[in-house]
């Protein structure tokens, strides 16, 4: 039988309608702006309670401070209507952060948690998705960014297990790239290491020293040099864990 070609298909005439393209199936239909906001809340609540209470005293405090400012000037009814949003605005912006907070103690501990924090980064920063070091007995990993502070390693793990893994990379790195400054964080929360939920503010903190240039060809020697991974198991991905995305939508 002969294949049908383009010029076999019916065409439509020139006052036809066009045919109407399939709605996407519920199963796979996005939700709503509103729905998303309600399942960020109910999530940053099983893991912190006292957040209802602090979105409120946000509200009522902002709504309480318009109120206060229209009474003295007399035009009580304008300030209410525009403290009302304001209020509105802040017990969101007090729900996004506490439900950074929440989505991060979700995956701490996990493997991979470490690369979950340094992807909530903004743009500017060149990110790898798996570690650049890797120990695939303890789970140990060292992560990596490169951005115009220069090339920051995330660690994962005990600091006493995990230190020959971080002066293993920098010796590999300071051979190609030797006046390029490399900073080290560990995650944790013992002494000297940094919350999961604290490493992407920790390390927009870094003094800036290259430029965007720079970085850019700081990235391109880095993915010439390759990984130091071990071997990990067949059948074995342990470095999957990720925040949950809404809410970190939700700022």
């Amino acid at each position: 039988m002969a294949n049908r070609t383009d010029s076999d298909a019916p065409k439509r005439g020139l006052f036809s309608r066009k045919p109407k393209a399939e709605k996407p199936s519920k199963a796979n239909k996005q939700p709503g702006r509103l729905k998303q906001i309600g399942q960020v809340f109910q999530m940053t609540r099983r893991n912190d309670p006292n957040v209802v209470w602090f979105m409120l005293l946000a509200f009522l405090g902002i709504v309480a401070v318009g109120l206060a400012v229209g009474l003295l000037i007399n035009n009580w009814i304008t300030l209410l209507i525009i403290s009302i949003p304001l209020g509105l605005l802040a017990a969101t912006f007090i729900l996004s952060r506490r439900a950074e907070r929440a989505a991060f103690s979700q995956i701490e501990g996990q493997p991979g948690a470490s690369g979950a924090a340094l992807s909530v980064l903004r743009r500017g920063w060149i990110l790898q998705d798996q570690p650049v070091a890797v120990n695939p007995r303890t789970q140990d990993a060292v992560f990596r960014a490169v951005g115009r502070p220069g090339i920051v390693l995330v660690t994962e793990g005990p600091s006493h297990r995990v230190r020959q893994l971080v002066e293993s990379e920098r010796r590999r790195m300071r051979r190609i790239l030797p006046n390029v400054k490399i900073h080290v964080i560990e995650t944790g929360r013992g002494e000297g290491q940094v919350e999961l939920s604290k490493v992407a503010k920790t390390v927009q903190k870094l003094k800036k020293e290259l430029t965007k240039q720079e970085v850019s060809a700081v990235d391109k020697r880095l993915q010439a040099l390759g990984s130091s991974k071990l071997p990990i198991p067949k059948g074995v991905d342990p470095f999957k864990a990720r925040p949950d995305r809404k809410a970190m939508r939700g700022r």
